[in-house]
């Protein structure tokens, strides 16, 4: 891995203010991305990873979040076996029923690449949601997941070759019999551009769709969460294998595209008005789920 792409500053307005998005704020949210930018190259197995885990360690610990570490390995990868990390918060409660929410932190293993919307916008909007959850008395027990190992070692997305971390905590989950507990995941991934637009994943659970585009639409984000569809493989599909309600929020257009797994995947790409956008679906969303599982 050869040296990071430097840091640049975004020019975007700044996110509005958190009392009129549920109170999440995207002005921290972008702060964290711009901290996992400054890492540089963080792919799994490598030293940067280490240093982003710290940094959400530590950022979770300070929110007072439940933390906890599920390492692994994942093996016979093109670069033979590599050490994970999946980062979980658990926010307890009285009620067996859980709730994931989830996004993948590490970096594509490319020279260069700081993945500031493919990776870390994503883990700004969860490390920002944690902040919110952890000091909630939430009705069902909530999960925050931090994924390691999405991004594939290869060039393409390759079968069995991505979606270490998320495959990881599916199977752990079945095995202990956890998984039945799960009422729905949603992942979110590549969550900062300007402009966003967020189709409706055919590959998701059609109803957990439904409850968050229609959750958007009411607070004023019909634009943004648009009823078109695409398909889309990423981390909730290890869930969906498994018969997990889960849902997919990403923008995969063209103007992301055009920067997508390129070094030039920098933090001018990062709209702190998306990050808030999204988060605010996100924390309105939690209400609609409760009240669904009552």
């Amino acid at each position: 891995m050869q040296g990071s792409a430097a840091p640049q500053a975004a020019t975007f307005p700044p996110a509005p203010a958190p009392e009129t998005t549920g109170g999440f704020d995207g002005g921290r949210a972008y702060k964290h991305v711009e901290q996992l930018v400054a890492i540089g190259p963080h792919p799994a197995g490598s030293d940067g990873i280490h240093r982003a885990q710290e940094y959400i360690i530590g950022q979770l610990k300070s929110f007072g979040c439940p933390v906890e570490e599920q390492n692994f390995t994942a093996p016979s990868t093109p670069y033979g076996d590599v050490a994970m990390k999946n980062i979980l918060v658990k926010i307890p409660s009285t009620n067996r029923n859980m709730i994931i929410f989830s996004s993948h932190y590490d970096t594509k293993r490319l020279d260069n690449f700081v993945g500031a919307n493919d990776g870390g916008s994503s883990t700004g909007v969860l490390l920002e949601l944690a902040r919110l959850l952890c000091a909630r008395k939430n009705t069902e027990t909530t999960w925050l997941a931090f994924f390691d190992g999405e991004e594939d070692f290869n060039v393409n997305w390759s079968n069995r070759d991505d979606t270490y971390g998320s495959r990881e905590l599916a199977a752990s989950l079945a095995l202990s019999g956890d998984l039945r507990r799960v009422k729905a995941m949603i992942l979110v991934d590549m969550v900062g551009p300007t402009n966003p637009i967020y189709r409706r994943d055919s590959n998701s659970t059609p109803w957990l769709v439904e409850l968050l585009w229609s959750t958007a639409a009411r607070i004023g984000y019909g634009d943004v969460f648009v009823n078109e569809s695409n398909a889309i493989q990423d981390d909730h599909i290890p869930f969906m294998q498994r018969n997990v309600p889960s849902a997919d929020i990403i923008d995969f257009e063209s103007t992301v595209l055009e920067y997508w797994h390129t070094p030039r995947d920098t933090l001018d790409k990062i709209d702190p008005r998306t990050l808030a956008i999204t988060g605010h679906v996100l924390i309105e969303t939690v209400p609609e789920l409760e009240k669904r599982f009552k």
